[in-house]
């Protein structure tokens, strides 16, 4: 069917499921390997980003980001509210239909060919900055919804001060501990320095532990990013963001060959091997009640429906108008901002089971909204492929000249 792997996943988890084949509710051993899957993927996918490419894609992206996590929240509160007239319950449910699964798109990309294209860039730049936000925002509302006491300015002022220091810890790594060449005039006169770079590291034993040395590292600043209140896989996929392809020259015009064959063996790792048991356990979250889910039909459609409008306009002229993306590319971001995964699973297992904020049937209305959402990223990327390429054009969307296939 020339679909995305991930599709098919997904659609096994639903459908193992539902036919008793999986357990509705996974144990601890699977759901620790399904988020070492999702940081693997995370780590994947940033290793192969260029890093001066993303810095220089957050000017472009600020806005796509910010309104494209705004308009999703608004309309997905309104469609919540109109059904359930509960602030709570549509502030949540708001929260949970706003940040992007980056991962998701990423992987559907790489699938067509297109995950080192200028649109597969600002997807993921605006949806690292879209987590970020909601992240805090996370911090910020559930207290609220539950009815806790109302955070304070300084607990706000922390959950963003803790997001600028972890990003400026990781731009410290990138930019001052892993280069073998130190920038700098002042700088560079520590030679005692110069034998610790990462290149020290990775070319170790003529390179035959590359592979985990760049897994290590993953590990710690996975790590460093749970510990300020963020999911690994963000630290994972700033891991790879950091490495450039010198830190793995061995022996001269050789660098690129080394750096492809630990690419290689982390590619097969994270989309082989471990991270589609992410992608199975993310559809299993989906147990179908026919009595249930005939009720939610309407309250489905009409989230469904305000999200996918709200989300593809309000990603796509953002990236049309504040990030100057041409047409093409611009539909190609407004698609690839839908899917919802990660956080939205974890604002949910908040509202729904652990302060029972929201009720069974607004949980199954978002789950199976989030399962249509992620279900149509694929469908809609490789629809929108050949337009994207210029093989196909469409009006006023049409690139200005042919655009060759992504290489």
């Amino acid at each position: 069917m020339r679909l995305t792997p991930v599709l098919l996943y997904l659609a096994i988890g639903a459908i193992y499921v539902n036919l008793g084949l999986l357990p509705k509710e996974s144990g601890d051993f699977i759901r620790g390997f399904s988020d070492i899957g999702i940081i693997l993927i995370m780590f994947a996918l940033g290793f192969e980003e260029n890093t001066s490419t993303f810095l220089k894609s957050i000017r472009r992206s600020w806005g796509i980001a910010l309104f494209g996590a705004v308009a999703p929240f608004v309309a997905a509160y309104a469609a919540i509210f109109a059904f359930w007239p509960d602030h709570n319950v549509a502030m949540l449910s708001g929260l949970a239909m706003t940040a992007t699964a980056v991962s998701l798109t990423l992987v559907s990309l790489k699938s067509e060919n297109l995950q080192k294209t200028p649109a597969a860039t600002g997807i993921m730049t605006s949806a690292v900055l879209d987590d970020i936000g909601s992240l805090a925002l996370v911090a910020i509302l559930v207290p609220i919804a539950s009815g806790a006491t109302a955070p304070t300015p300084d607990a706000i002022l922390w959950t963003i001060a803790k997001a600028v220091i972890f990003f400026g810890l990781v731009s410290i790594l990138g930019a001052w501990i892993l280069p073998h060449e130190l920038p700098g005039q002042i700088i560079s006169r520590a030679k005692f320095l110069s034998g610790w770079g990462a290149r020290n590291l990775f070319v170790f034993d003529d390179g035959r532990h590359a592979v985990l040395a760049a897994l290590t590292i993953a590990l710690l600043l996975g790590i460093a990013a749970h510990a300020f209140g963020f999911h690994p896989a963000v630290g994972a996929y700033m891991a790879g963001l950091v490495m450039r392809t010198d830190y793995f020259h061995l022996i001269p015009d050789q660098s690129e060959a080394a750096y492809e064959n630990v690419k290689k063996i982390v590619d097969n790792v994270a989309f082989s091997w471990i991270g589609p048991v992410f992608f199975v356990s993310l559809g299993a979250k989906i147990v179908f009640d026919l009595d249930l889910f005939v009720s939610v039909i309407p309250q489905t459609a009409t989230l469904v429906a305000a999200l996918l409008i709200a989300q593809i306009l309000s990603a796509a002229l953002a990236a049309r108008y504040t990030g100057d993306f041409p047409w093409p590319d611009s539909v190609m971001i407004g698609f690839g901002m839908l899917g919802r995964a990660e956080l939205a699973f974890v604002v949910l297992d908040i509202a729904y089971i652990q302060t029972r904020i929201i009720s069974e049937d607004v949980f199954y209305t978002l789950m199976v909204t989030a399962f249509c959402l992620n279900v149509a990223v694929p469908v809609l990327i490789a629809w929108w492929k050949p337009y994207y390429n210029g093989e196909k054009t469409m009006g006023f969307l049409a690139p200005p000249r042919s655009r060759p296939p992504a290489s």
